[in-house]
């Protein structure tokens, strides 16, 4: 996919009941990452950016319901990963999250999330026609319904995400509960982060194309989620 200078893409976080949207809009022409929160509750979105590249905004922000915050992408090559964070609290000092909590910080500053969370993956600037590419991850697991949808691109560039809520559905062997055993379901692990075994994790022997197959559990997300990586 190709993008003119003048361009605007979103990304939506989104479910049926609950809807929770991030915005790419560009009035200058530079990259504008806006995240638009229309779920009824807050959520903490944070920021990884891949190996090489700079960190945006901290790498994470507090976004109460139905209000955005805009962030400037680099002009340059970027790649990283955007997701949510739910149900997180300062006890004293310390803060922490029920789901995608990044080593206990309001601003994840390059750390990754703790799975399971829907990730938005992204890469901007790449090639010789500025090509961006972006997709919906839930290898990693659910806990927000996400979509991304750009605007003014050239090309194929269709929206693609999760709008569902999953949580509602999720299967009870996957079922992320904070507290733990008895609390409410905050997340849908993975089948790999359920169990553990190379063959679910798609490593070691399963770490190659003809070994690596999807699971009752993977199709459990595509079929819920078609538009995603699973």
């Amino acid at each position: 996919i190709s993008f003119p200078p003048a361009m605007a893409r979103s990304l939506f976080l989104c479910s049926l009941l609950i809807l929770a949207a991030t915005t790419f809009s560009s009035p200058t022409g530079a990259l504008i990452l806006t995240l638009v929160n229309n779920c009824n509750y807050t959520v903490w979105p944070a920021i990884q950016p891949n190996a090489g590249h700079p960190v945006l905004a901290g790498g994470g922000l507090t976004l109460r319901t139905l209000t955005h915050q805009s962030i400037p992408v680099p002009d340059a090559h970027w790649s990283g990963r955007v997701w949510a964070r739910t149900g997180c609290a300062y006890s004293g000092t310390a803060f922490s999250c029920a789901s995608g909590d990044c080593g206990g910080r309001l601003q994840c500053n390059g750390a990754g999330g703790a799975p399971p969370a829907t990730l938005a993956q992204l890469e901007v600037h790449h090639g010789s026609n500025d090509y961006a590419s972006y997709g919906v991850s839930l290898v990693d697991g659910f806990n927000v319904p996400m979509t991304f949808t750009p605007h003014e691109g050239k090309g194929v560039c269709p929206v693609v995400g999760c709008r569902n809520d999953l949580l509602a559905t999720c299967p009870r062997v996957l079922q992320h509960r904070v507290p733990a055993g008895h609390g409410p379901v905050v997340a849908c692990k993975s089948g790999c982060e359920a169990f553990h075994t190379d063959e679910l994790c798609c490593r070691n022997h399963f770490n190659n194309p003809n070994t690596c197959k999807g699971s009752i559990y993977s199709s459990f997300f595509k079929h819920a989620c078609p538009a995603t990586f699973t």
